[in-house]
């Protein structure tokens, strides 16, 4: 097994901030309002809202003519993860804020990818009792969800973070007047690359249909040259 820590950041970008650098490290970003280019080794893309990118490689951010807001998770060796460290430290003009920051426990069996998605509810839609393959940080975009776990229930709103370790069985009903989204970034085996992670817990759940909906954003297995995106 190896220990990694998953850290959640809130980066504000005004508008006209000078390039941001990035050093190398497994990461995603999704961009929860506004826009930013995105530089690496053999090319560049814009990202808009709503849109995300997973990579390893150096990065340079470069800012937008409107104010932007990131979500960024950064996966670090539990041993040395230095959070101050994560932050924009040559980027005076940006803040960043730690919504959350969890332990994953990885099994060196799997070769491993990084995934950012979106989940959406409709009103009154509920993630019956499931569990996923990897470990994960979970942040609510708009609406609201419960989540029921360990023997815990809370309510998470809009810019609040939670994790999941991802074998520990989860109940998240969502708000019964509006729609719920939440934005994951979480760490799957290889193997399920492109396809659903979830699994129902209880057998007489497992005829009943989903009722939220997934969009894989960004995903790409980690220890390959190169993210790969979708957007």
């Amino acid at each position: 097994m190896t220990l990694r820590d998953l850290v959640l950041f809130e980066d504000r970008i005004p508008a006209g901030t000078a390039p941001i650098y990035l050093p190398a490290g497994d990461r995603a970003i999704y961009v929860r309002s506004g826009g930013v280019g995105v530089a690496e080794e053999g090319g560049s893309r814009f990202l808009w809202a709503g849109s995300a990118i997973t990579a390893d490689q150096e990065l340079t951010l470069l800012s937008d003519d409107e104010d932007t807001v990131l979500w960024r998770w950064e996966l670090a060796d539990h041993v040395d993860v230095d959070v101050d460290a994560l932050c924009f430290r040559s980027a005076p003009a940006a803040a960043n804020r730690c919504l959350l920051r969890s332990t994953c426990d990885l099994d060196d069996r799997h070769a491993w990818l990084m995934r950012c998605d979106t989940v959406t509810f409709p009103p009154g839609g509920v993630a019956l009792t499931h569990l996923h393959q990897g470990p994960g940080i979970r942040v609510v975009q708009d609406g609201e969800i419960t989540i029921e776990t360990e023997g815990t229930t809370k309510t998470y709103l809009p810019g609040e973070a939670w994790a999941e370790k991802g074998v520990l069985p989860v109940f998240a009903p969502a708000a019964r007047d509006r729609e719920t989204v939440f934005v994951r970034c979480f760490v799957l085996p290889r193997a399920v690359i492109g396809s659903s992670s979830i699994r129902i817990v209880r057998p007489e759940d497992r005829a009943k249909p989903n009722t939220q909906s997934y969009r894989i954003l960004a995903e790409r297995i980690m220890g390959r040259a190169g993210p790969r995106a979708i957007v």
